[in-house]
């Protein structure tokens, strides 16, 4: 049996630093230093993730059916992401990356950057 789609997404974000699950607006959400890192949405089929607002324009041009910003969102670098459409280690780059747009940069340093490949 499949694991839910949000079940990675969770595990993912549980696994970074100081990170805690603390719900927001009747959703999963995910904290650092008290501050929204990353949010499951859509009956945990979708997460919303931080990014650099160039980052968020490549996911966009790369797969408009992966990725979608709300409108009222789209200048903050807040994107969404079809989960059932990303795999576990490109969850965990864009999980990582909102992290580190989000916690303090003390914290930040305490992580390795993340192996690209």
């Amino acid at each position: 049996m499949r694991a839910a789609p949000g079940a990675a997404f969770r595990s993912i974000a549980l696994a970074l630093p100081a990170a805690e699950e603390v719900e927001h607006m009747g959703s999963p959400a995910f904290r650092v230093s008290g501050k929204i890192f990353a949010q499951l949405a859509e009956l945990e089929t979708a997460g919303l993730v931080k990014l650099s607002l160039a980052e968020q324009d490549a996911c966009l041009a790369t797969d408009p059916e992966r990725f979608w910003v709300p409108a009222h969102w789209s200048k903050f670098g807040w994107t969404y992401v079809r989960l059932t459409r990303a795999d576990p280690a490109e969850l965990s780059r864009l999980l990582e990356m909102s992290w580190r747009l989000i916690a303090p940069k003390r914290l930040a340093a305490t992580l390795p950057a993340a192996k690209r490949g």
